[in-house]
């Protein structure tokens, strides 16, 4: 599979340079990463004004995710040669993002970090408690 993955980005590089004239590249490069930029203040905005930390985590990692590929698409039409291992920082990115951000709400929410009063429903705290019922019964 990540074999495929690199035929494709090195088809899709000889097929950028060939079809386009590199201004129009760098014009559409450009353009991608201001809107990259424009989710990363976003996220920045949104880890600001969202009420706890599970909110801030969830706000930050979408938009970041999104600025983050956005931006390193814009780069990678500015410069075609680069685009094979932009290809796999943006892999890196689509992986690593939501993992860490569930880790970090996971590990936030069994140290006892309290939510927010707005917030109504807690999935996890009703699953260990059923988890915990469980347990207790089968001792």
């Amino acid at each position: 599979m990540p074999y495929l993955v690199s035929l494709a980005l090195l088809l899709l590089q000889n097929t950028l340079k060939k079809a386009y004239s590199m201004e129009a590249l760098q014009i559409a490069g450009a353009l991608l990463t201001l809107l990259g930029s424009l989710f990363i203040l976003f996220a920045a905005i949104g880890l600001l004004r969202m009420p706890d930390v599970y909110n801030r985590i969830q706000a930050g990692t979408k938009a970041s995710t999104l600025g983050s590929i956005l931006t390193l698409l814009g780069i990678g039409l500015c410069h075609p040669e680069w685009l094979l291992k932009i290809g796999l920082l943006i892999l890196f990115v689509i992986i690593s993002n939501p993992v860490s951000s569930h880790v970090l709400g996971r590990a936030a929410h069994f140290a006892g970090i309290p939510l927010s009063k707005r917030t109504h429903i807690d999935t996890l705290k009703e699953y260990r408690d059923k988890e915990l019922t469980v347990k207790e019964e089968q001792q």
